[in-house]
């Protein structure tokens, strides 16, 4: 089971959670105790500043959890979120298309143009971004045949 570190969904951790230790019929206490051991970075600081004795059992610490981190639940993002992912100066053109094709799979309906024109415009000043904006590819099968010449490149520089 990942650790909850509070970027993901709340609800999916602590259903996670519930569904393991229930098919160990595990006792309330049990329950308590090995919640914290799932928790990490500022969600375990949450646990270990709640007050001695606020807790009075599990569904009590699993509602206290889900009312303290229920904001981070899952966001819907829309294609002008592209915008926001640029390739970061020393970033490679092979890491920077792994972290743009991971942005785009959290887009549902994500259309092609969209990811063509939002990978182009994050691209940095370089060699790749100065060929590919002489001839702008229509299509997406157009950068990644285009590319590839550029990664090999960059991999043995």
């Amino acid at each position: 089971m990942d650790l909850y570190d509070r970027m993901t969904n709340p609800m999916h951790h602590l259903s996670n959670f519930k569904s393991r230790v229930y098919l160990a019929d595990a006792s309330n206490t049990t329950r308590c105790e090995a919640f914290p051991t799932t928790l990490t970075k500022a969600a375990i600081k949450w646990f270990n500043n709640l007050p001695p004795r606020l807790v009075t059992c599990f569904d009590d610490l699993a509602r206290k959890f889900l009312t303290r981190f229920l904001i981070q639940k899952d966001k819907v993002k829309h294609a002008p979120s592209l915008v926001e992912v640029k390739q970061e100066i020393d970033e490679t053109l092979q890491d920077y298309m792994e972290r743009f094709n991971k942005a785009c799979l959290e887009i549902q309906n994500l259309p092609t143009n969209a990811v063509t024109i939002g990978f182009v415009n994050g691209l940095k000043e370089g060699p790749f971004s100065q060929t590919i904006s002489k001839r702008h590819p229509t299509f997406l099968y157009e950068v990644q045949e285009r590319i590839e010449k550029y990664i090999n490149m960059e991999e043995n520089s």
